[in-house]
């Protein structure tokens, strides 16, 4: 399975998007919108903003990691 290191992140405040890399050694737990300026953080029981708010979830999970792959 290959895995996908772009996704879309879609702002909940005011529906802005934006297309970004996911890293492949860390989880984004942060992301300000570009629209907005709204921080966003992870919904509870995800591991970054890419699996709240992105239209592909993390590396780690799309390798079948658990949610709490990116606390260490």
């Amino acid at each position: 399975m290959s895995v996908l290191l772009q996704s879309t992140l879609t702002c909940p405040s005011c529906g802005a998007s934006k297309v970004e890399t996911m890293p492949t050694d860390a989880c984004r737990y942060f992301y300000e919108c570009s629209g907005c300026r709204t921080l966003l953080k992870p919904k509870p029981g995800d591991c970054c903003v890419f699996c709240s708010y992105g239209s592909v979830p993390c590396p780690p999970i799309q390798q079948g990691a658990d949610a709490d792959c990116c606390r260490t």
